[in-house]
């Protein structure tokens, strides 16, 4: 699936050229054995995508973990199943690598995602908070 993704990115820069960091950010997924990229096609046009990644945790006595990021499906392909078959095959993969749970965050104005969510089995446990950075400190540049 990873080439497949590769292979979006190329398309995708001939509508809509990639920047520097879009480039140096799917280089180093596809370099990190727990990070995968997916795409879903129907009749040869992508319609999704989805990041998988696994993150080793210390608690739960050093189990792994899978979190689901960046949920894409086309509005063209809604309510015909694309999210769904995604979000299976996270599940075999995180089930096929022995993971404790799988987890996603959403935003909380998506009240339709998370029925979607909810019917798939998920359940809202946790308060999530985000606390963005500047982008100085991101690049690795932060004055001190």
């Amino acid at each position: 699936m990873r080439s497949q993704a590769r292979a979006e990115a190329g398309t995708q820069a001939e509508a809509d050229p990639l920047t520097d960091a879009h480039r140096a950010a799917f280089s180093a997924i596809e370099n990190d054995p727990n990070n995968q990229l997916y795409v879903a096609e129907v009749g040869g046009d992508i319609v999704g995508s989805f990041q998988l990644t696994f993150i080793q945790q210390l608690s739960h006595g050093g189990s792994l973990v899978a979190q689901v990021e960046s949920v894409f499906v086309a509005e063209r392909a809604r309510s015909l199943g694309v999210g769904t078959l995604m979000l299976e095959l996270a599940r075999k993969e995180a089930e096929r690598r022995r993971a404790l749970r799988i987890q996603l965050t959403s935003n909380v104005k998506r009240e339709r995602a998370h029925r979607f969510y909810e019917r798939l089995g998920y359940r809202a446990t946790h308060k999530g908070m985000k606390l963005y950075l500047e982008p100085a400190s991101r690049a690795g540049k932060a004055e001190r």
